[in-house]
């Protein structure tokens, strides 16, 4: 019996690629042994690199929000050439965009499955309802699309990455970071806006009782994180000295393999945090604007830090009221007391 070559559309945030990996764990004990290839961003790719079960990672050219029909026609070509003599059987089109479904029409994937999202009748020929007590989680959105249609929707299991260990040791040694003492990692980044990010004076606050307890700690984000990470160094003061800065100094893939040597890592609900659960380290998870009950960290080592306030989650770029007390008023004694409660646990992996 031929085995299910599947292609899978990925979204096009960090954080939401990881929480797609349990669809990927469950589509493998559904088929037995599948093939299953993803098409995505290229900064995505160094996610799906690290998912147990992937085939081939495609990376997807066209920008977020650009049609590029041409560009899509030609993809879908490819997509036909390379997946010869055997055909992909299926697509499942995870970004719920009309435009992100188009490839695996082009390509003539005879089932394409995902959620209906912009009035896609057609392109997709087994799209799903979100209903209104459909699943909050979107981990439980991309799981439920696993079973047949019409089928109760399965568990969905915390996400699990795997992280390239001889990797981790030579980024560690081209940046000249020690391994003689525990590690705290801080993520002071959120690519989605400020209204994400906990204040940099917090930060630093947190950083120098890290340090004060002997502990290495390494800021880790993005180039575009490395305003933050300077201001949380600028506000460290006399704790400076202790602070490695390595945002914008290691590619996607090292920063999630670094992750994983942390004792504990303190986030914004951003990409990073979802790897840091993926990799199985303890965490804490800052929240404000956004909320825990739709993307949680999943993890049995992680904890949320979060005040309650009326106006949040608001889900803006930036306060709109102007106080953003959702995160000033998130105390750094609270998140390192937080943070000191579990630092020797382990995640239980998959």
């Amino acid at each position: 019996m031929m085995s299910e070559r599947i292609l899978i559309v990925a979204p096009s945030w960090v954080g939401d690629a990881i929480l797609s990996e349990p669809l990927v764990a469950l589509l493998r004990e559904r088929f037995g042994n599948p093939v299953i290839d993803v098409l995505a961003p290229p900064w995505c790719g160094p996610v799906y690199a690290r998912m147990r079960g992937i085939g081939r990672v495609i990376p997807n050219p066209i920008g977020h929000g650009s049609l590029a029909l041409a560009a899509r026609r030609a993809l879908a070509r490819s997509l036909r050439k390379a997946d010869r003599p055997a055909r992909y059987t299926c697509a499942f089109v995870l970004p719920n965009s009309w435009k992100s479904a188009l490839v695996p029409w082009l390509a003539g994937i005879p089932r394409r499955i995902g959620y209906l999202g912009e009035a896609r009748w057609g392109l997709l020929n087994d799209a799903r309802r979100l209903h209104g007590k459909g699943p909050p989680r979107l981990v439980d959105r991309f799981a439920a699309l696993a079973a047949p249609r019409n089928a109760p929707a399965p568990f969905a299991p915390p996400p699990v990455l795997v992280p390239d260990a001889a990797n981790r040791a030579a980024a560690a040694q081209a940046l000249g970071l020690g391994s003689d003492r525990p590690v705290a990692v801080l993520c002071p980044g959120a690519e989605y806006g400020p209204a994400k990010r906990w204040p940099a004076t917090h930060f630093a606050a947190l950083a120098a009782r890290f340090a004060a307890d002997g502990m290495q700690v390494w800021l880790i984000g993005s180039p575009n994180d490395r305003p933050d990470a300077a201001a949380v160094v600028a506000a460290a003061g006399t704790a400076a000295h202790a602070l490695s800065d390595l945002t914008g100094g290691t590619d996607l893939g090292t920063a999630i393999d670094l992750l994983s040597a942390a004792s504990v890592v303190v986030s914004n609900d951003s990409g990073l945090m979802h790897a840091a659960a993926a990799v199985g380290v303890p965490l804490v998870a800052l929240f404000g604007s956004s909320s825990p009950a739709y993307t949680p960290p999943l993890s049995p080592v992680a904890k949320i830090a979060k005040i309650e306030i009326a106006c949040s989650p608001c889900f803006k770029r930036e306060c709109p009221l102007g106080h953003f007390r959702c995160m000033r008023d998130l105390d750094p004694d609270a998140v390192y007391h937080l943070a000191r409660s579990d630092l020797t646990s382990t995640a239980r992996p998959r």
